[in-house]
């Protein structure tokens, strides 16, 4: 239970990753006196996470502002549209859907980004998904895909413990977007190799969301946590 008074930051991961990869973030915010909570997104399906996301967030007494990055937007999208208590929608280059996209389909207009060519789908079923294989990326690539601006050997910890998708998951349409009625905020990762960033800017004009780019890759959190949580604190003020 958090002070109902404040707003409490829920910090939503998205794929090949988890949540120890917001501690820079979590430091900066907490140093400030928010209330900061990062709950493990299963990566199953969209439907059955936002319903994981929905439960901890509708225990939370007072406001929530919602972050999510990369799939985990496509989590807090969906999610947020039956959660009275949210008052608004952060995205760090991540999947800003509407009704009926995947995260799939939403970029096939833009030019193919590096994710594309590197992720490895697993010769078995993903477990706890409704079918079809996991996703991983591949780990000889996975620095330049995903985290191109952290240290070598911290991303070489990321790759070997990164947390897969399901294929289910990322081909599964959207069928509520928060986004429609409440406030958002998109930090659009300049250098980005998972999401090209066309469509990120696609995705933050389409939500009408304000917009600032930084200038880093997938996961310009992990290395510039300072500006990132300044961006997540003015939407805060916003």
């Amino acid at each position: 239970m958090t002070d109902a008074t404040q707003p409490t930051i829920v910090l939503v991961h998205g794929a090949f990753a988890d949540a120890s990869g917001f501690a820079g973030v979590i430091r900066e915010l907490e140093s400030a006196g928010y209330a900061v909570v990062a709950p493990p997104t299963p990566l199953r399906g969209l439907a059955s996470d936002a319903a994981a996301l929905a439960a901890v967030v509708g225990a939370i007494d007072g406001p929530v502002l919602l972050v999510g990055h990369s799939y985990g937007g496509a989590v807090i999208t969906q999610a947020s549209a039956a959660l009275d208590n949210v008052i608004g929608l952060v995205y760090l280059a991540a999947f800003g859907l509407d009704v009926d996209d995947s995260c799939a389909g939403v970029t096939q207009p833009f030019p193919p980004a590096l994710l594309v060519k590197t992720y490895v789908p697993t010769p078995y079923e993903a477990p706890g998904a409704p079918g079809g294989p996991d996703l991983y990326i591949g780990r000889s690539d996975f620095r330049e895909t995903f985290c191109a601006d952290v240290p070598a050997d911290l991303a070489r910890v990321m790759a070997a413990s990164q947390r897969p998708l399901s294929l289910a998951a990322f081909t599964e349409p959207l069928t509520a977007a928060g986004w429609r009625t409440k406030p958002s905020w998109y930090l659009v990762s300049e250098f980005d190799n998972a999401i090209a960033p066309d469509a990120e800017r696609f995705m933050a004009q389409r939500m009408g969301a304000t917009t600032e780019t930084i200038g880093g890759s997938h996961c310009a959190f992990i290395a510039r946590p300072v500006e990132v949580a300044a961006f997540i604190r003015k939407a805060l003020n916003g």
